[in-house]
């Protein structure tokens, strides 16, 4: 009998009260990167680079409360223009853990749903941070989309 672990995975879903076009934007637009990516706490962001096509490169970087600088980095599997973004995600210390994160963007009234999945996961504690990392950050992004672009 085979012994399978199936892979850790992170679901998040929010709706935000912004048009997908604008949502869209603040994920692939680098000076809208510039304004909210990071989670809670992010000092400063440092870095957005985006090649937003298929086989295209992005790399973010950001500076938490504690001084530490963060950076991230991977390659764009799927673009559907204002519906679904696919993409490899590592960090530049742990380069050899790669995941892959999917954003899905529908039109909820006047706002936005985002359904997103990251998977899989190394293991659950570090499943764990990355669900409050990317909580905090779609807090930030939704501040951001209450602003003014």
């Amino acid at each position: 009998m085979e012994n399978r672990i199936s892979p850790l995975e992170l679901r998040l879903q929010r709706r935000f009260d912004a048009p997908v076009e604008r949502v869209w934007r603040a994920w692939t637009d680098p000076q809208a990167l510039m304004r909210w990516f990071g989670p809670a706490g992010t000092q400063r962001v440092l870095l957005a680079e985006t090649d937003v096509s298929v086989g295209g490169a992005y790399q973010v970087g950001f500076v938490t409360a504690d001084g530490g600088e963060h950076y991230a980095s991977g390659r764009y599997q799927e673009v559907e223009r204002h519906r679904r973004l696919v993409f490899t995600w590592a960090w530049r210390d742990t380069p050899q853990e790669v995941s892959l994160i999917t954003l899905e963007f529908t039109v909820d009234g006047t706002g936005t749903a985002l359904a997103f999945l990251q998977a899989p996961f190394v293991d659950e504690a570090t499943r764990d941070g990355h669900e409050d990392g990317w909580s905090g950050a779609m807090d930030r992004l939704a501040g951001h989309l209450a602003g003014a672009d």
